[in-house]
């Protein structure tokens, strides 16, 4: 009954910016991470950047560190991904869910939603 809606996604050139959005319409699921991945044609789904609900403990992958922000709006029952100097190997579909894991190993809880396109060309 959970539902996660992720949207913000579209065609940015490198070096360019998107900011991915990512309601959602319970806090059962308040007590653990909400997590961002993200899969590309072919490839196994990755993890990309983690929060808790507070803001106070924030993990990202090797790949975006650096370069994409992770952030809740707790009231809003919202996270965000700030990702800025987007490079092609970024291009994938982005899905957000509740997680848990450590450091860049991470698995999502809940079943996935459709997830918002992000293409970044050359």
């Amino acid at each position: 009954q959970v539902q996660l809606v992720e949207s913000g996604g579209g065609l940015v050139q490198a070096g360019g910016s998107l900011r991915l959005s990512c309601s959602t319409s319970s806090r059962s699921f308040s007590t653990y991470y909400m997590g961002w991945f993200r899969q590309a044609p072919g490839k196994e789904r990755e993890f990309v950047a983690a929060i808790t609900w507070s803001g106070g403990i924030i993990y990202y992958s090797d790949s975006v560190k650096g370069r994409f922000t992770i952030s809740r709006d707790s009231a809003k029952n919202t996270v965000y991904l700030q990702m800025n100097s987007l490079k092609p190997e970024d291009t994938a579909v982005y899905y957000c869910n509740a997680a848990a894991g450590s450091g860049s190993s991470w698995y999502g809880l809940l079943n996935w939603g459709q997830g918002t396109q992000v293409t970044v060309s050359s």
